[in-house]
């Protein structure tokens, strides 16, 4: 009998929207691992404004953080990812007015099992790198159109962390 292989799950929406908070949460109460963004650390180290160029770069490192982190982490159940390469398609067409068709391709390639859109109708919270405090409902609408598209399972986040988690452990349980 083969193994199962464990859920990969994205957690997604517009910036400043609780999907850092709300990963680790998940994690934390699974016990589970889960990997962090690597556009943060591409971005830290780039000595000079980032261009689209640069996000085919960001996708090719986010793949391969994922697949170290898949491999390593394979015994899990779940395995909770704080964003995709959805994030940096949806960025690119609020940013620069187009996308890669590499970039597309390699988003079709990576799908996850589940992705969880977290609403952004919580406060915005400064951080250095984000951009638009006034345009994530905006961003939120790209997304879930973007969701639709791709035709995976996706379930929306409102509320408080809580209400979040809550509607998060209920789904996943239905799963399992």
């Amino acid at each position: 009998m083969s193994a199962k292989r464990p859920l990969k799950i994205v957690f997604t929406g517009p910036e400043s929207s609780g999907k850092t908070t709300i990963t680790k949460l998940v994690a934390d109460t699974y016990s589970a691992n889960w990997l962090k963004e690597y556009s943060r650390i591409y971005l830290n180290q780039l000595n000079r404004p980032y261009v689209a160029a640069d996000l085919i770069k960001i996708a090719e490192g986010q793949l391969l953080a994922q697949k170290i982190f898949s491999e390593r982490y394979a015994h899990q159940h779940f395995l909770f990812y704080d964003t995709s390469l959805l994030v940096i398609k949806i960025w690119s067409i609020f940013k620069y007015g187009f996308y890669n068709f590499k970039l597309e391709q390699l988003l079709q390639q990576n799908l996850p099992d589940i992705f969880f859109l977290c609403d952004w109708q919580i406060p915005w919270e400064f951080d250095p790198m984000r951009e638009t405090p006034n345009d994530r409902g905006v961003l939120y609408d790209l997304y879930k159109k973007e969701l639709m598209a791709l035709n995976v399972p996706f379930f929306e986040l409102t509320g408080t962390e809580r209400e979040r988690l809550n509607k998060i452990k209920s789904i996943l349980r239905s799963i399992k």
